[in-house]
């Protein structure tokens, strides 16, 4: 699998110290793309080590299931080994990523089953290819994105049910903004987000993804999912209101990001397949600004 990850091997002895470890975190996070940002310069500096420490663990767990070349059965394994990794880490860590997750459990007094969530998903990444419904969706979210946010939280001391209510539709709305951003991607993966009763409701098929073909059928199908999507991030609004300090700012510039990404696709022409919609460096000054001066523009 991947190559900086062959160190995470249970016969893994290389010594390696927990500044190490924690810096081989940093480079592999700042080493990958995301939409939004991770551990930004938004997160006070005390915490951004363990934010790298859960990311890398999560980015490591996420390419076990998706890189091509390895059987399902062979991605089930390495995702096992993985968990058993996880469940053993604070007793005996197995290289640099375990190293560091484990002070990080430790010192964070992080739930372990937010990070048992996420191995879960990327299980049913593995097992399930496909999906009925929003409502079977949602419950991919609970395990992909939703612990998460859960974690984040959990770091800058906001446990409160209603946080985490708040955080969770945030994050579903995250997750299925990046659905329908990667229709396609995802589609040359043999993976369909797109929900088959919407999909059959609207008169979108298979065939229509294959040949990309933005049909009338598809744009009301996008527009419907989309529509539905702004509306879990509006109920997740409060939360940037009620967290105090950077977070507050970290979580503003993410809902605008996640939010940018749906009023691109129309933007586009629905068209997704040619002109994927992305958050670009020059959207970011824009978002500052409102970030800074929120008046009202969670409803615009």
């Amino acid at each position: 699998m991947r190559q900086e990850t062959s160190s995470q091997a249970p016969n893994d002895s290389t010594p390696i110290s927990l500044a190490g470890a924690y810096d081989y975190c940093a480079k592999l996070t700042q080493s990958h793309y995301e939409n939004f940002p991770v551990g930004s310069i938004l997160i006070p500096k005390h915490l951004r080590p363990h934010v790298h420490a859960i990311y890398a663990f999560a980015r490591t767990a996420d390419d076990y299931a998706d890189e091509p070349g390895f059987t399902p059965q062979e991605r089930l394994e390495q995702l096992q080994i993985w968990e058993d990794n996880l469940l053993t880490c604070q007793q005996s860590p197995v290289g640099p990523i375990f190293i560091a997750l484990a002070q990080t459990i430790s010192t964070q007094q992080i739930p372990i089953q937010l990070l048992q969530d996420l191995l879960t998903a990327f299980r049913m990444d593995v097992q399930n290819n496909r999906h009925e419904s929003l409502e079977a969706l949602h419950h991919y979210c609970t395990y992909s994105a939703n612990p998460v946010g859960r974690l984040i939280l959990h770091l800058f001391g906001y446990r409160t049910p209603l946080a985490g209510q708040q955080s969770d539709a945030i994050c579903s709305a995250l997750q299925l903004a990046n659905f329908w951003q990667d229709i396609a991607i995802d589609y040359s993966r043999d993976r369909i987000y797109l929900p088959k009763q919407d999909m059959a409701n609207f008169g979108v098929t298979e065939a229509d993804l294959k040949q990309q073909n933005t049909t009338p059928q598809f744009k009301a199908l996008l527009a419907h999912l989309i529509q539905h999507t702004e509306q879990l991030f509006h109920q997740g609004f409060p939360l940037l209101t009620h967290v105090k300090g950077r977070l507050r700012y970290e979580l503003r510039l993410t809902w605008l990001g996640g939010m940018d990404i749906l009023k691109k696709i129309p933007q586009n022409g629905y068209d997704i397949f040619q002109n994927r919609p992305t958050v670009h460096k020059s959207d970011l000054p824009r978002f500052v600004c409102r970030a800074l001066w929120p008046f009202n523009w969670h409803k615009s």
